[in-house]
């Protein structure tokens, strides 16, 4: 199983380029299949799996392990590409994901704080303290920019200029951007790194 994983790691990485995150993702929901198909179908390997098999894993995540539609069909997505390379690499006659739908999402609205909540997560960090003081640089540079929390948490150095207060960061699907900052980030993070 482990190399077979390895190989549909490194081919998501290379032709794709795909983020770690995604590759950890879908290595784990094939692990997970995997695991199910050894427990329910013991023998079964994972090149004679049919659609009816794939079914019965999705409806056991719903049932079973009560997990969403969206981790559902993340799921149906690793299978899905698993599945294409091993049936261009000859290694499966047929795809068993070609005729399986995706569960229907829900439509959700994004979350939003108030602006009271904004302001007291804003000062939550005891700024006496160094971490107090990164902890509040980064969430003035989270609400200035609007970065995802992975982008903030692999930032160098070289990625911020003060000077013209900007941020040049790579998003999802490794593409590049450049975020102004603002003022108040801007202070912020000359007092963290004057500490």
């Amino acid at each position: 199983m482990r190399e077979v994983l390895d190989r549909f790691s490194d081919s998501l990485w290379l032709e794709d380029g795909l983020s770690s995150n995604t590759l950890t993702g879908y290595r784990q929901d094939l692990t997970q299949f995997g695991v199910w198909l050894e427990k329910t179908f013991p023998g079964l390997g994972l090149h004679e799996v049919t659609a009816v098999h794939l079914q019965q894993w999705l409806a056991c995540l719903h049932s079973e392990r009560q997990a969403s539609s969206r981790t559902a069909s993340r799921a149906l997505s690793a299978l899905r590409r698993f599945y294409r390379l091993e049936l261009r690499e000859g290694r499966v006659r047929e795809d068993p994901t070609l005729h399986l739908s995706y569960p229907r999402l829900p439509r959700s609205l994004p979350k939003t704080m108030s602006e009271h909540q904004v302001v007291q997560l804003l000062e939550a960090p005891d700024v006496q303290e160094p971490l107090g003081l990164r902890d509040r640089a980064m969430l003035e540079l989270l609400y200035a920019t609007g970065l995802r929390v992975s982008e903030l948490v692999g930032l160098l150095m070289s990625q911020v200029s003060l000077d013209s207060g900007v941020v040049r960061t790579l998003g999802k699907g490794s593409k590049e951007r450049l975020v102004p900052l603002g003022e108040t980030a801007v202070d912020w993070l000359q007092r963290y790194l004057s500490v």
